[in-house]
Parts: structure tokens; C-alpha cells; sequence
């Protein structure tokens, strides 16, 4: 076995080196000054309490250290992955309850197995099959549900829901009741957050700051919030005012946690938790692989469900919430100068020490603040511009995007992400089932082959040259059947027939039946089939086959070989 494959510390730990070790360092320190009210967001967005979203934030930044492949990904809860998990938990248990906590701590535990599962599996690929347009749709509907479900904190009302439309109507309905100095606070936080995010660094800059350190500041702005509003709480009491705050949170590191052990609710948590694993992965390795080019490395997307796999079980174990990778801590990860992992081992003793002495401070934290951070973190998932694009480009993409938003935001996250990847998979099945085919003639003095629709060739009628442009498989086999036939019929005057297979990277067994039976109808139609263009791969496949044994024509290197074998003086042009 390949140690490194499997711990990719063993790839770069030999050589780390002082220089290293101070750059991490560094980006470790702001990292951890950005994580922490992300950190106690993300947990209160999933119904948890603040201190939970802290755990999920230690062991799992270690455990990805270890077993990650991506040199800058910063791992702990994200908005999203929060998202799925209060909706997976809301039908079983109240928010914030015990059972609740344990819902949580058993999703990220099944969701470690089943990344780690796939990554021993090396099952990567699978995330290929949702298409952007779907995930794209899905987390811009996600940031919306999101953004809106923290609206009841910046009002200080009660309001519950897991769509927009359920949401919508009961914040109407709480409106009255919206508390003055919460609507302070939150407002003030939003509006300072906004601001930071879209002047601050240019007005850091013409006040001579750098640019790297203006944008650092700026991305950890969201502390200075925390901090004077943690100040202002305190000092005014705003608590006895009606302003909700964090409340208590134990302090000390989190005690090691064994998952429940109730196969009832694991049967009841599994659905929930292969698409938190889905969603968290695309995500992840989105970041990463966009990280990774920008440095001229790589990552490994099947190590990267095994080292997503260990984080999510280190944060099970250690009484945390499902993680994944961050796009917005692993961007400020990377600028801040971070040249290996070792750098979310750092943060993560940054945020145990936090969690040892920083507690009685977080007490004050109005949650206000809290979901300020969230809605402004929040609007760079949503992208609905991307709609008139993927409309224009193709309608079909645009459908499958439109009905996982629209599900997203009237039903629930599952329903969208459902949708989503069913979609992605009818849309794939649809279009291979029904693969661009063409009958091609020859560019006058070349050797080369075009579309007669397209372009002016040359022809000859009694043999036809048959372009597909996709593998033959089972769902397009009976369509090849027929689209070969249909020409024969048209053509009384044919004798061959050439399959141009340069597109053709695989024919699978029903396939491989289709051509026997393609074979043996122009047989009786008095048509020879020929194939050219064969790739070495299928053609292993095929030797010893029926259909080679039986082939009514020839095997031909390319087409041009077959034109001339084929046509003799029979040439004249395309009308």
C-alpha cells in the first residue's frame, strides 16, 4: 500500500521548513479571527447551539491536515452544508434540544462513513454528474432561504420555516412583535458588514494600506462587529432589553462522543446525509481544484472524499456538525499566505484556545450580529444572472436550473438537490440516447470529412459515410438501429455503408448487439457495413466478436482509406 496516497502529510511534512511554518502560521491567525463568528453562525443556522458550530471547527481542520489532498482548503461548517443539516433535523426533534445536538452529531458521523466509503471506493468522479447549472441553482436558492431564515434574528422575532414561502409567511405574521434595539444592532451590523465588504478595502488603499493587507482587513471585518457588539450588549445590558443573545457557552475543549446508536435514526438521517455529502464534496473540491490551479498544484478528488471523510468523523466524535470545505475561509486561507495544511492544524489550535478562554465573552454575542455575518457571507452564493446565461445557452440546462430553485425555495433543500440530480441525470440520458450522427462527404482535395448540411463535399451514391458523435451504449443502441436504416431505405441506390467512429470511446453489450443486427438487415438489404476510425481501446473489445467475424464490409484506419477503397469514379458534389 502507498502510505502517501492515503496521508498526503507524508508528501510535504519532510520538507517543511522554518519559512513554511511562519507563512501558515500567520495565515492561521487571521483564518481563526474569521472563523470564530463564523463558526457560532453557521451552528445557530442550523438550529444548533453557537458552541457546537466552535467543535466542528477543531478536530476536523487537524484530521484534514492529515488526510487532505489541497494545500489551502479550510474545513468547518459552511452555510449550505447548515442549511441541510436544520433541515434534515427540524421533522425529528426541536431546535437546540439534545436530540437535536445528537441528530446533528450522528449526521456528520454518517456523513465521515460515506466520504471515506467513496474516497476507498474512488468514487470522485461521481460528482462530475451534477452539472453546474443544477449546483449553481442550488446554492444561489440555498443563499436565499438562507439569508431570509436570519431575518428573524435581525427583527428579534419568532419565525420558523424550512422554505421561503413558509418563512415569508411567518414573519409577516411575527412582524409586530419586532424588538427596536435588536433592529439596531442587526441593521447597524449589516449595513457596517456591506459597507466593509464593497468599500472598505478601496478606502484602506488610498490611505496607503497594500493591497493584500487591505484585502486581508477587510475579510476580517466581520470580528470588529462582533466585538463592538458583544461591548455594546454588554454594557447596556441589552439582554434585559429583549435583545437575544448567544447566551452561555462551555468553556474547555469538547469531550470525545460516541454517536447514537439507534439504527431507526440512522435509516431516518441517511438520505440527509448522502446529499449533505454530495453538496459538501462539490463544493470542497470547486475550492480546491480553483485554488490549486492558481499554484500550479492539483489535488486528488478521491483523497479529497477520504480526507472530507475524516474531518466529518472527527467532528461527529467531538460533539461537532457536518463540514466541508469553505469557499470564503480558504480564499482568505490562500491570500493570507498559507503554503500547506499544516496552516488549518494552527487554526485549529487557534480556535481550541478560543474555546478555552474566550467563552465568557461570546455570552454577550447578540445573535443579531450572528445573522448579519450569515446574510452578508451568504450573498456571494447567489448568482441568479447565471439564469439569463444558461437560457441562452441552452434552454435544457436552464429548465433542470429553474425547477431546483424554484423546489429549493417553495419546498425544501432536499426536494431542490433532488431534483437537481435527477435532472442532471435525464438531461445526460436524454441527450446520449439521442447523439448527433451526420452523413459526411469529402472536402474536394483533402482528406478530410465534413457534414454535407454544413459544408460543400464531395459524394457518392452508392456509398454513404455514417458520423457518430457519441459511445454506443444501451440507451442510444436502438436509435443508432434506426438512424442507419432510415438512410438505407432513403437510398435504394447504396451498396456500403461506412460507420465513422472517432467519437467512439466505448460500445457497450447492447450496443454491440445493435451493430450485429445493423449488420445482419444490411446484409439482406444487399448493403456492406464498414467501420473506420476505430479506437484501439474498443477495438480490443470487439476482436472475437460476432460482429467482426461476420462484418459484411471492412475495418478501415480512417475514412479517407475507405473513400478510396470504396468510391472509385462514382464522385460528384453535394447539391
Amino acid at each position: 500500500m502507498n502510505l502517501k496516497r492515503y496521508l498526503p502529510i507524508l508528501q510535504w511534512a519532510p520538507d517543511y521548513d522554518r519559512s513554511q511554518a511562519t507563512s501558515d502560521m500567520v495565515a492561521a491567525v487571521i483564518v481563526t479571527v474569521m472563523l470564530i463568528p463564523q463558526s457560532l453562525a453557521y451552528a445557530l443556522l442550523a438550529g444548533l447551539p453557537a458552541h457546537i458550530g466552535l467543535y466542528a471547527s477543531i478536530l476536523p481542520l487537524a484530521l484534514y491536515a492529515i488526510f487532505g489532498t489541497s494545500r489551502t482548503l479550510s474545513v468547518g461548517p459552511v452555510a449550505v452544508v447548515s442549511l441541510m443539516t436544520a433541515a434534515a433535523l427540524a421533522p425529528l426533534a426541536e431546535a437546540g434540544s439534545p436530540e437535536y445536538v445528537a441528530g446533528a452529531v450522528l449526521l456528520a458521523v454518517i456523513s465521515g462513513l460515506m466520504l471515506t466509503l467513496m474516497g476507498m471506493l474512488r468514487l470522485g468522479f461521481l460528482a462530475n454528474f451534477l452539472s453546474h447549472p443544477v449546483i449553481s441553482g442550488f446554492i444561489s436558492a440555498s443563499g436565499i432561504v438562507i439569508a431570509a431564515s436570519q431575518l428573524k434574528h435581525i427583527f428579534g422575532v419568532q419565525a420558523s420555516g424550512q422554505n421561503l414561502l413558509t418563512i415569508g409567511q411567518s414573519l409577516i405574521q411575527s412582524i409586530g412583535d419586532a424588538n427596536l434595539p435588536t433592529v439596531l444592532i442587526g441593521t447597524g451590523a449589516l449595513l457596517f458588514l456591506m459597507f466593509a465588504r464593497s468599500q472598505l478595502k478601496p478606502l484602506l488603499i488610498r490611505a496607503g494600506v497594500n493591497a493584500r493587507s487591505a484585502d486581508i482587513l477587510t475579510k476580517t471585518a466581520p470580528i470588529l462587529a462582533v466585538l463592538v457588539t458583544t461591548l455594546v450588549a454588554w454594557q447596556l445590558r441589552l439582554d434585559t432589553q429583549g435583545v437575544r443573545l448567544v447566551g452561555v457557552v462551555p468553556s474547555g475543549l469538547p469531550d470525545l462522543t460516541m454517536p447514537s446508536m439507534d439504527w431507526g435514526l440512522w435509516q431516518q438521517l441517511a438520505l440527509s446525509a448522502l446529499l449533505i455529502s454530495i453538496v459538501g464534496f462539490v463544493e470542497s473540491v470547486s475550492v480546491g481544484q480553483t485554488l490549486a490551479a492558481k499554484r500550479r498544484q492539483r489535488i486528488d478528488p478521491d483523497q479529497e472524499l477520504i480526507g472530507l471523510g475524516a474531518a466529518n468523523l472527527g467532528a461527529g466524535f467531538s460533539g461537532g456538525m457536518p463540514v466541508t470545505g469553505g469557499f470564503s475561509r480558504s480564499v482568505v486561507n490562500f491570500d493570507a499566505g498559507a503554503e500547506t495544511p499544516a496552516a488549518g492544524a494552527y487554526a485549529a489550535a487557534g480556535i481550541a484556545l478560543a474555546t478555552l478562554f474566550l467563552t465568557p465573552a461570546i455570552a454577550y454575542l447578540p445573535q443579531a450580529t450572528l445573522a448579519a455575518t450569515i446574510i452578508v457571507a451568504v450573498f456571494t452564493l447567489i448568482d441568479l444572472p447565471a439564469l439569463k446565461r444558461t437560457w441562452r445557452y441552452s434552454k435544457a440546462d436552464f429548465g433542470a436550473m429553474l425547477a431546483t430553485i424554484l423546489l429549493t425555495l417553495a419546498h425544501s433543500v432536499e426536494a431542490g438537490i433532488t431534483a437537481g440530480v435527477v435532472l442532471s441525470m435525464g438531461l445526460f440520458l436524454y441527450r446520449t440516447s439521442r447523439p448527433h450522427s451526420a452523413v459526411v462527404g469529402r472536402v474536394p482535395g483533402t482528406e478530410h470529412f465534413r457534414n454535407v448540411l454544413r459544408h460543400d463535399v464531395e459524394l457518392c451514391p452508392a456509398v454513404t459515410f455514417l458520423r457518430v458523435d457519441e459511445s454506443l451504449y444501451f440507451a442510444n443502441a436502438r436509435f443508432l438501429e434506426e438512424t442507419v436504416m432510415a438512410l438505407a431505405t432513403r437510398k435504394p441506390e447504396l451498396k456500403d455503408l461506412v460507420l465513422v467512429c472517432p467519437a467512439v470511446n466505448h460500445i457497450d453489450a447492447s450496443a454491440l448487439e445493435s451493430l450485429e443486427a445493423i449488420n445482419e438487415r444490411l446484409k439482406d438489404a444487399g448493403v456492406r457495413f464498414h467501420l473506420s476510425e476505430v479506437k484501439g481501446p474498443v477495438m480490443d473489445r470487439l476482436k472475437g466478436t460476432e460482429l467482426l467475424s461476420h462484418l459484411g464490409g471492412q475495418i478501415y484506419l480512417s475514412t479517407f482509406e475507405a473513400w478510396q477503397t470504396l468510391t472509385n469514379n462514382c464522385v460528384k458534389s453535394a447539391a
